[in-house]
């Protein structure tokens, strides 16, 4: 597909879909951030609409959407407690903004090229697992963990698992029908004979599956004993006017910033709201079966932007976030239209039609997450991965892990520490070759370096040395190398001496040029275009 044929206008057949599904599965996020973040419900709104539309438009993000995160909620509501109230910790969010502008114009976004792939997709994965083990409770009747919350030891003192075992005792037979049917919706909107229909295109899956769940909600209510209660259903905020809004609007209190507290949170929320973005920029753009690059450094003036103007007018920090991009790509999303039109319809729907959201059950919206989890952490994702080594499995798998007992950034700190610690020993074991041969009964090895030889492979080269025989012959050849540690350099000074005392004869091949310090020895090296 072409550039031209990536213009918004001419893929809304394919955005305006999408941006419905990622419409119905950002609402109740929103307000279960908000929720978990003891902050107003409205702020969780305005954060959804404004990651939407504003920052949708400034971002080069085609797949990207953003919105109030997950991972920021135990930061949001200790900081407001710490900052004396919700109104004092818009500043912060402000000055956090204005931090994320900066550090776009610094070009600061290349930190998102140092990420493994190994980990991206463990994060992938990981979070599929977290959705999809959430979501069960809320599919048979359990709400007691707010939609939202993503860590492993919830609101009420429970974690992931124990919460699987609570739930026994309440499960619902009319949740599960709802949770069922709708399931069966959205896999048969999956299957080929479906999706070879023209009409499937324009009715999305998940659409469908909401409308099945507020008829069957309206249904089973006809009688007291069989309907759904107000706990299972979203809580959408109703406003009479204008009015109504305005009153529940915060607004940040400026006074605040003669505390150095608030600067201390604007850059804890400036350092994990960029990095979350970063991350799921890179793994937006993993899905993109396109696999266009987002600029990095634009996506954090835009995101910069959008925290500028959700402080002031009362909103929850916002980043790009994975959920909902994963929703936008998985739903046939092909430009960022599809991010501007799911925040403009949280708008709408909060102003125009909150009274029929509050019909939808939570297990429908359930039934939807646990399709994209289940497509996040797919089991063919991890035989994948596997087939391509330890050194890309073992970072992958203990990020996945990690992040399922803990959060997404500690999950990716440990699969980071992981992976490098697999190419610092990479390196060690690599940083030169041994060559044995036998010429007229004397044993000659020669030891050639590779391109790079750092302090970290001293222990290695040591020991090698170490093994040569004495009355023997030993080349070490430095033809390709470009740097050579000077801890090296001394352990190869050690050797000479080591080597005359145990009758080893030694040659250097074009070692000096690589020392920043006076030769070891003039005599004994060897230019290798002479040899």
């Amino acid at each position: 597909m072409s550039t031209k044929d990536l213009s918004p206008f001419k893929n809304l057949k394919s955005d305006l879909p999408a941006s419905i599904v990622v419409f119905l599965v950002a609402l109740p996020l929103c307000l279960g951030i908000a929720q978990v973040s003891e902050a107003p419900a409205l702020s969780g709104i305005i954060a959804g609409i404004l990651g939407g539309i504003v920052v949708g438009s400034l971002s080069k993000s085609p797949l990207g959407v953003s919105g109030p995160a997950a991972g920021l909620a135990v930061i949001v509501s200790s900081s407001i407690a710490d900052l004396g109230g919700f109104e004092n910790f818009l500043v912060a969010i402000i000055m956090a903004g204005i931090l994320q502008v900066i550090m776009g114009f610094a070009k600061a976004g290349i930190i998102a090229y140092y990420f493994p792939t190994s980990v991206i997709h463990g994060m992938l994965a990981g979070i599929g697992l977290k959705i999809f083990i959430k979501q069960i409770p809320h599919a048979f009747g359990y709400d007691k963990d707010p939609e939202g919350d993503e860590e492993f030891f919830i609101l009420n003192g429970e974690n992931d698992f124990t919460e699987l075992y609570n739930m026994v005792d309440y499960i619902s037979p009319n949740i599960v029908i709802i949770t069922s049917v709708c399931l069966a919706i959205l896999l048969l909107w999956q299957t080929k004979f479906i999706t070879k229909q023209s009409f499937s295109r324009v009715i999305p899956g998940p659409f469908l599956a909401v409308l099945a769940g507020i008829g069957l909600n309206l249904y089973f209510s006809r009688n007291p004993e069989t309907a759904i209660q107000l706990d299972h259903l979203v809580k959408l905020p109703i406003f009479n006017d204008f009015g109504d809004i305005k009153s529940e609007l915060r607004l940040p209190n400026f006074s605040v910033l003669s505390n150095p507290k608030i600067y201390l949170t604007a850059l804890i929320i400036t350092a994990v709201a960029s990095i979350e973005t970063l991350l799921c920029v890179e793994a937006s753009d993993k899905q993109d079966t396109l696999k266009r690059i987002t600029p990095t450094n634009r996506e954090l003036k835009a995101q910069g932007i959008g925290n500028i103007i959700s402080g002031f007018i009362g909103g929850l920090p916002i980043t790009q976030v994975i959920v909902r991009s994963s929703a936008n790509q998985q739903s046939g999303g092909m430009t960022k239209a599809s991010t501007i039109i799911h925040g403009i319809l949280i708008l709408v729907s909060v102003l125009a039609i909150p009274s029929i959201l509050n019909l939808i059950p939570l297990s429908t919206l359930a039934a939807i997450l646990l399709v994209v989890g289940y497509k996040l952490a797919k089991p063919a994702l991890f035989k994948k991965i596997y087939h391509e080594g330890m050194g890309q499995f073992i970072p992958f798998i203990v990020t996945v892990v990690v992040m399922m007992f803990s959060d997404l950034l500690i999950g990716v700190g440990c699969g980071l520490v992981v992976a490098f610690s697999i190419i610092l020993r990479n390196n060690f074991k690599v940083a030169h070759q041994v060559i044995k041969d036998n010429f007229k009964g004397q044993l000659n090895t020669t030891i050639q370096l590779s391109e790079d030889v750092t302090f970290l492979n001293k222990a290695s080269i040591l020991r090698t040395l170490e093994k040569v025989p004495s009355n023997s012959k030993v080349t070490i050849d430095a033809s390709n190398t470009y740097f050579i540690h000077h801890d090296v350099i001394e352990i190869l000074e050690d050797f000479k001496i080591n080597a005359a005392n145990r009758n080893i004869e030694l040659l250097f091949i074009d070692l000096n040029k690589n020392k920043k310090k006076e030769p070891l020895d003039q005599s004994k090296i060897i230019n290798k275009d002479k040899l």
